[in-house]
């Protein structure tokens, strides 16, 4: 008898918040250092910087049963301490294998902008890397200038908040859609 190979599971649905429990941060710090150390080589042996010590981290999470299961995209937001109101939105960060699957770019982004958004952020600001910036478009983001940072084209941009509703529970979150392909 002669088995046919099962395609890859792919879930259908991910879960977008604020990562709360230790292994969700760990997770996303793992993912970090994956995405920008190993497979960009932008940075050596780890991303961290000091942002992180005040940054918010958001985590997207796959789901096997309806249950969470892994980390798979990541994100980190904060506020400018010296410019009340500014927000900025940095290392964004998806799995390989869910590269491609826009739901988990586009709710990271969301959850990183409408939880912002309610904690008073009057400007979202993030440098995006160029081969990003269409979709950062898409999801009502202008490009304010093109920029250099570590060797690779960026573009400076900035959310247009009116598209960002106030999200005021996002350590809970929001359940995002994966499109059939």
């Amino acid at each position: 008898m002669i088995f046919e190979p099962f395609p890859a599971y792919r879930p259908s649905y991910f879960h977008v918040k604020f990562a709360t429990a230790p292994w969700e941060r760990q997770a996303c710090a793992a993912l970090r250092r994956q995405v920008f150390c190993t497979e960009q080589g932008i940075f050596e042996g780890d991303d961290r910087d000091t942002i992180d010590g005040h940054a918010i981290p958001i985590c997207a999470l796959s789901t096997l049963g309806g249950e969470t299961d892994a980390v798979v995209g990541t994100v980190r937001i904060h506020e400018v301490a010296k410019r009340p109101g500014e927000w900025w939105g940095s290392r964004l960060a998806v799995s390989k294998a869910f590269r491609g699957t826009a739901a988990l770019g586009a709710g990271l982004i969301q959850v990183a902008v409408s939880s912002a958004h309610a904690r008073g952020c009057t400007r979202f600001l993030a440098h995006v890397q160029e081969r990003n910036v269409a979709l950062f478009q898409a999801l009502h983001w202008e490009s304010l200038d093109a920029l250099d940072l570590h060797g690779r084209p960026h573009h400076l941009m900035q959310a247009d908040l009116a598209a960002y509703p106030p999200m005021r529970d996002p350590e809970t979150g929001l359940v995002t859609l994966r499109k059939a392909a």
